[in-house]
């Protein structure tokens, strides 16, 4: 079955733009001073740093990172283009071509090998690489004692707390006394060692009796 091909409006405008574009440039360089082949290489060089500076230019964009350069670029070639289109549209004597324009078309090559180069070898930032999973970690295998080694000893049962002290109440009622009257006479609780010599009972004791009076 045979497919028909149907024309697109846009994609025909753009071949007619691009070959009067490219025609307009064509003449300007010829009156410039480019000759033969020469003239026919300007367009070229104009359309190519064009599509070079777009490529670029959405390039950095869907990279995130600044297009300004790209966008400068593309505003010469841009320039050029649309330059040579009013030029040669009867606003200049291709007849008699200024000197500074003759200028301008002679040093085009050198400025769109320079732009050119640029927007091709710009490195564009790598995304930093995922960090490389770590490793699992060896299986820990416990050592069989030899035949003629001693098994370990069985480590011993920590030791049981010591049972706390229980004063009798009326030793903390007098110590409480006393605990006052210190107070009263220095302006400082009594401390457990003074309290213990005070009731005259063992350290234990004492400190199980000053841990009331606090």
């Amino acid at each position: 079955m045979t497919r028909l091909v149907r024309p697109d409006a846009v994609l025909i405008q753009a071949v007619i733009a691009g070959a009067l574009s490219f025609a307009h440039l064509h003449d300007l360089a010829e009156a410039a001073g480019q000759t033969g082949w020469k003239a026919w290489a300007y367009p070229v060089s104009v359309d190519l740093l064009l599509v070079a500076a777009w490529h670029r230019l959405r390039t950095l964009r869907d990279a995130g990172q600044p297009s300004r350069s790209a966008w400068s670029w593309f505003a010469v070639a841009l320039a050029a283009s649309l330059g040579a289109n009013v030029a040669t549209a009867g606003l200049l004597d291709l007849g008699d071509v200024p000197d500074w324009l003759r200028i301008l078309v002679a040093g085009w090559p050198a400025l769109a090998f320079l732009g050119g180069t640029l927007l091709v070898h710009r490195p564009t930032s790598a995304t930093s690489p995922d960090p490389e999973p770590a490793p699992d970690p060896l299986p820990v295998f416990e050592r069989e004692p030899a035949p003629d080694e001693a098994p370990a000893a069985p480590a011993l049962p920590a030791a049981a707390p010591a049972p706390a002290v229980a004063a009798p109440p009326a030793l903390v009622t007098h110590a409480q006394k006393i605990a006052a009257d210190h107070r009263t006479r220095t302006g400082s609780d009594i401390d457990t060692e003074t309290l213990r010599a005070r009731l005259g009972v063992p350290s234990s004791m004492a400190e199980a009796i000053a841990a009331q009076l606090a």
